[in-house]
């Protein structure tokens, strides 16, 4: 068999790992918001050997199969498919002749203009066992989220799905266009797809076929996703503005009364406070997550850009950490500056065969609450102090307001790029302070391509900066092309941040208050607002 082939060369399939019979299973992956794939869906993708996925589907959803699982790039968008239809359908079915549970993945509704129907009867001629997972379709729910109902019940009582990938103007058009204008006309909602290229033949098409030019209707692009863009108009005056806003496939265009419906109550998602905000954010990729989910909840698109990589403790450093652990009771006080410093310290408790129980006795100080919740969830442990302020001087004041330390011994689990201030501090007091590099932090390679795409394209409206070593780092990685952040919103978590944004020539818009993500997220709000 011919085996299809992407921009890389040849597709390298997985090896067999079973002899059980292979299934595929056609997955609807939703409108573009991950969140709103279906649960049976989900589970589906969380146990596949092997997805094939479409140029639409969420990077977000990919992550959900298990990290041994192959992801294969079908590519199917517009004029630009990576793998054609009938190698797409041969792939599946080698796939799944080979024993492997493959999860075709596909946007919106496969059964909705998505071939779903083709790929399952290939499947079946072919005997593929096969399961259908419907997906929330776009052309309810990119309106939906512009704030468009497709149906009222003042408005619109029918809903009709049109593909516009169909020239309206051919001699033969499958489609009945005077139908539509009645159906409309009437009072019902139609939904084009993929017909944002030919709006203008869509609109003359119907307007010939006896439709009022003042009915109301919008298109919707990028629907549910923090792209999301949209214009409403009236059907004749639709083709211009659409064209000077730029807005292309992926769209959905909807003409009906319901398209000139204007509710706060439906315009939830437009109205969040970074809605259309685009956030570069520089924390490790271990940490990016937290920060993303607060900004994304908010409304923002978030690009990821990792200035910072984590590495465990050298081996020589590990084994002061391991012993300073096996004598712990021997520290008064065990101090912890960050939320990597707990899951170091608890992976060495498990290398150690250790659980939490061995750390009954000593006092534990935390800087932050980030790092405070760590150590609840993680260990089990809650902090006997959290400074009011989550910086090392104010740590070191509310502890020697706390308790004389003189002469009592202080284990510090830190990066080795941590400041010297604390253990400087706590020593002055009289302190035996042992200050371990518990974990490494290393300056990520270089940025993602996506990233700089956005800065050269002057797309980027914030970026955040969670430590001084992510904006050191992210100055040097741009290096000549630091000139790509003049205009660009600067977000710091704190003032130690901002001390080294100071240095670096930048200052901040906003720093967070209180110093953590939270405080960081609420700063960037009020700046939007």
């Amino acid at each position: 068999m011919h085996r299809p082939h992407n921009r890389q060369g040849l597709l390298s399939l997985p090896t067999p790992h079973t002899n059980q019979a292979g299934i595929v299973f056609l997955v609807g992956a939703g409108p573009g918001d991950p969140g709103l794939i279906t649960l049976r869906g989900l589970e589906r993708l969380r146990t596949a050997d092997v997805v094939v996925y479409d140029a639409l589907v969420s990077p977000v959803l990919l992550e959900q199969a298990p990290a041994t699982a192959q992801r294969i790039d079908a590519g199917k968008r517009a004029r630009e498919h990576k793998l054609t239809q009938d190698q797409t359908n041969a792939l599946l079915v080698e796939l799944a002749r080979q024993g492997h549970r493959v999860v075709r993945l596909k946007g919106g509704d496969p059964l909705l203009f998505g071939r779903g129907a083709e790929e399952a009867a290939y499947l079946h001629k072919h005997g593929i066992a096969c399961e259908l997972i419907p997906g929330v379709t776009s052309g309810i729910a990119a309106p939906a989220y512009a704030g468009i109902p497709v149906t009222h019940r003042d408005y619109a009582s029918t809903l009709t799905f049109v593909t516009g990938h169909e020239e309206p103007g051919k001699e033969e058009s499958a489609i009945n266009y005077r139908a539509l204008s009645d159906l409309i006309t009437a009072g019902g909602t139609v939904c084009f797809y993929m017909g944002v290229g030919r709006i203008g033949a869509i609109v003359k098409t119907l307007t010939g076929a006896g439709l009022k030019a003042d009915v109301p209707a919008a298109v919707v692009q990028w629907g549910t996703t923090p792209r999301q863009r949209s214009v409403r108009a009236t059907v004749g005056g639709l083709a211009q503005p659409v064209q000077q806003a730029g807005i292309g496939a992926p769209a959905i265009i909807v003409i009906g009364p319901v398209a000139g419906f204007q509710d706060e109550g439906m315009e939830w998602f437009i109205r969040r406070p970074l809605f259309g905000q685009r956030i570069v954010v520089t924390r490790t990729r271990q940490q990016v997550s937290e920060l993303k989910l607060k900004l994304e909840e908010l409304g923002a698109q978030v690009l990821e850009a990792p200035t910072i990589e984590l590495a465990p403790a050298s081996p020589e450093v590990a084994r002061e950490v391991d012993a300073a652990l096996r004598n712990i009771r021997g520290f008064a006080w065990l101090v912890l500056t960050s939320a990597n410093g707990v899951t170091a310290l608890a992976d060495r408790l498990e290398a150690l065969g250790l659980d939490p129980r061995h750390l009954a006795g000593v006092k534990v100080a935390a800087i932050g609450d980030a790092t405070a919740r760590q150590l609840r969830s993680q260990l089990g442990i809650r902090a006997d102090l959290v400074p009011t302020a989550f910086v090392a001087e104010s740590l070191a004041g509310e502890l020697l307001a706390k308790e004389n330390l003189a002469g009592k011994a202080v284990l510090m689990l830190r990066a080795d790029i941590a400041r010297p201030d604390l253990p400087r501090l706590l020593k002055e007091a009289g302190a035996e302070v042992m200050d371990l590099a518990v974990y490494q932090t290393k300056r990520a390679a270089e940025l993602p391509a996506t990233v700089l795409e956005a800065f050269k394209a002057r797309e980027v409206d914030w970026i955040t900066f969670t430590s001084s070593s992510t904006a050191t780092n992210l100055v040097e990685l741009l290096g000549a092309e630091r000139t790509l952040l003049d205009g660009v919103k600067i977000a710091s978590i704190g003032p130690i941040t901002t001390s080294t944004l100071a240095k670096l020539g930048l200052k901040p818009t906003v720093e967070g208050q209180p110093h953590d993500v939270g405080g960081l997220v609420a700063a960037v709000c009020g700046a939007a607002k």
